[in-house]
C-alpha cells in the first residue's frame, strides 16, 4: 500500500487536489482516504445506537444502510487505521495532513517538510509519479 500524504497550508488546496487524485488512482486500484481534523472534532449523532454503542466502550461501531457503512474507532492513531487498511488490501491511501508523522508527502506552497517526494506539484503529475511514494509497511505488533 502506498501512502500519497498532502500537506500545506490551511486554504492551500489540500483537498481540491485530493478530490481530483481520488478519481484516478480508483481508475488502477483501491483507495482509502485519511483526513486530520486539527482542531475540529466530528460529532456523532446524539442518541443513536450506534453513538450509544461507542460511548459505551465498543472499541468498534458501525452502522450499515442501503448505501454505505459508517463506522467509528476507539483510536486517535493514525498507524492504526494505515494497518487496517494494509489489512483490507488497499492499493493507495491518501492522507491529508499528519505532517508530523513524515510520510511520503506532496508539499503545496513553502510549507518546510521532510519526507518531500514532490512540492508544488499538479494532479497529474501526482498521479504520474505516484509509484516514487514508498509502500507502508505497518509495525508489527
Amino acid at each position: 500500500m502506498r501512502i500519497i500524504n498532502i500537506i500545506g497550508h490551511s486554504n492551500s488546496g489540500k483537498t481540491t487536489m485530493i478530490a481530483q487524485l481520488v478519481p484516478l488512482l480508483a481508475q488502477v486500484g483501491t483507495v482509502a482516504t485519511i483526513k486530520h481534523m486539527g482542531h475540529h472534532l466530528w460529532k456523532l449523532p446524539a442518541g443513536k445506537d450506534t453513538t450509544v454503542h461507542f460511548e459505551g466502550g465498543a472499541m468498534a461501531a458501525a452502522g450499515i444502510d442501503a448505501e454505505k457503512t459508517v463506522m467509528s474507532l476507539q483510536t486517535k492513531n493514525v498507524h492504526e487505521i494505515l494497518a487496517f487498511y494494509c489489512w483490507k488490501g488497499y492499493d493507495y491511501v491518501v492522507v491529508e495532513g499528519f505532517k508530523e508523522e513524515g510520510f511520503p508527502s506532496v508539499v503545496i506552497g513553502d510549507l518546510p517538510a521532510g519526507n518531500v517526494v514532490l512540492r508544488n506539484a499538479d494532479v497529474l503529475d501526482v498521479f504520474e509519479k505516484r509509484d516514487m511514494f514508498a509502500e507502508y509497511v505497518p509495525a508489527k505488533r
